[in-house]
């Protein structure tokens, strides 16, 4: 029997998931499961091993302008204008590599890899290069509340063992008491008694009424 790919990768690698068409970051087993998470942060998943294998450069580069497009400019002092799309800088092979993957998208009129590539060119330009430029924002004021039309999620994951984690896991469940009794359960079959308990719910941000 070959073995599986994803046993043979590193924590930390960057790797796809054919089963959910998404790229993560490889942190390790949880059973006979891959434990993958978003890059930038976020939930994790499980994937088959036999769906995993080691991201492509294209992959890595897409996933990436995502994750950064994702992320919000909290805290930066500095305007930014996106009416004129950054150049690249001569020489400079991230910057050409960006460029190059939002050519790319304008050739496939795939508009949102587009704007991808243009916030990570920037934000990189930002960053490595000290390029700065102006950018207007109209204030808002949003108040966080959570989602009525969403359940939350409770989950449980054992970290017992001396020299490994055990790395099972409850799965996602709706009701807490749920993942308590799979606690139990899991505690009667192998004496572990340490877990990592997690809760994940939705949040909705909603424009406050202006007076």
């Amino acid at each position: 029997m070959v073995e599986p790919i994803a046993n043979q990768i590193e924590q930390g690698t960057l790797v796809y998931d054919i089963s959910t068409n998404k790229v993560g970051e490889y942190r390790g087993k949880a059973g006979p499961y891959a434990m993958l998470r978003p890059l930038g942060g976020g939930r994790e998943w499980e994937a088959p091993p036999e769906a995993v294998r080691p991201a492509t450069p294209q992959e890595r580069l897409i996933a990436s302008v995502r994750a950064a497009n994702s992320r919000s400019w909290v805290g930066n002092s500095v305007p930014y204008d996106i009416s004129t799309p950054p150049a690249p800088v001569p020489d400079c092979q991230p910057c050409f590599d960006l460029a190059a993957f939002r050519d790319d998208a304008r050739a496939r009129n795939d508009g949102t890899a587009e704007t991808d590539a243009n916030v990570l060119l920037r934000r990189h330009q930002h960053r490595d290069h000290d390029i700065r430029t102006r950018r207007i924002f109209r204030y808002v004021p949003y108040s966080i509340v959570q989602d009525p039309t969403a359940e939350p999620e409770y989950e449980a994951h054992c970290v017992s063992g001396d020299d490994h984690d055990c790395a099972a896991t409850s799965g996602p469940h709706a009701n807490p008491t749920d993942v308590e009794e799979w606690q139990r359960k899991h505690t009667q079959e192998t004496r572990h008694t340490r877990y990592r308990r997690s809760f994940a719910d939705y949040a909705v941000l909603e424009p406050q009424p202006q007076g």
